[in-house]
């Protein structure tokens, strides 16, 4: 999945005539804290809420002096660049180009966790369990082969770790519930694996729920 392919046209970018008041309507009309600046199709920037109410909200954006760099992701770029963005610059909303440098249209952060949130590894039905290894323990395929063995699927993994810390989890998602399960668990085990935690769809899902709920409203906030 590429930026290009999920891009939204609902929110209509600034020009630089526009004034910090009508920056801050619209901000509040689609619950975001940043706007692209637009010239004809150049991106000019990206204003944030923080640099309007430093000014005269009543003089025009463009007048503004803009407090990062311009921030933006290629049409081109996985969506994973587009997350890196959002978390190096704590944006709501990513400005995407073309490869000539014309803006195409926004990516916004409700958008990007709506997609991600819709994607089959998290709709489809299945269990989680979380492995605790040292990182230099870690081999997907060798975590592959237990679950197959048990004739299981992985839906989906992903490691969380930090710089300081040698070791990590590794959340795996299948497609097994119930006995199938625990048959699983116990393979792991035999493996000398750490099982951190595990959860069932049902239990998992509530939570998962609620917090994807606490985050929509974060965000609409």
């Amino acid at each position: 999945m590429i930026a290009g392919n999920l891009l939204s046209h609902n929110i209509i970018p600034l020009r630089t005539s526009d004034t910090g008041a009508e920056a801050l309507g619209i901000m509040n009309d689609f619950y975001v804290r940043h706007l692209p600046i637009v010239n004809d199709k150049q991106l000019l920037g990206l204003i944030s809420e923080d640099d309007i109410l430093e000014h005269d909200i009543e003089e025009a954006v463009g007048s503004y002096q803009l407090s990062m760099t311009k921030p933006y992701v290629k049409d081109t770029d996985h969506l994973y660049d587009v997350l890196k963005i959002i978390s190096e610059y704590k944006l709501t909303v990513v400005p995407v180009i073309d490869s000539e440098s014309n803006y195409k249209g926004l990516i916004s952060q409700d958008d990007l966790v709506r997609y991600f949130a819709n994607t089959g590894s998290f709709t489809e039905p299945g269990s989680i369990i979380v492995l605790e290894m040292h990182r230099r323990d870690y081999s997907l395929a060798e975590i592959s082969r237990i679950v197959e063995e048990e004739s299981a699927a992985i839906l989906s993994t992903f490691i969380t770790s930090s710089l300081e810390n040698e070791r990590i989890d590794v959340t795996v998602k299948i497609n097994k519930q119930d006995f199938k399960l625990q048959r699983i668990i116990a393979s792991f085990e035999r493996y000398e694996y750490n099982i951190k935690a595990s959860f069932q769809e049902a239990d998992y899902f509530d939570g998962l729920q609620e917090r994807y709920d606490s985050l929509m409203n974060y965000l609409n906030v």
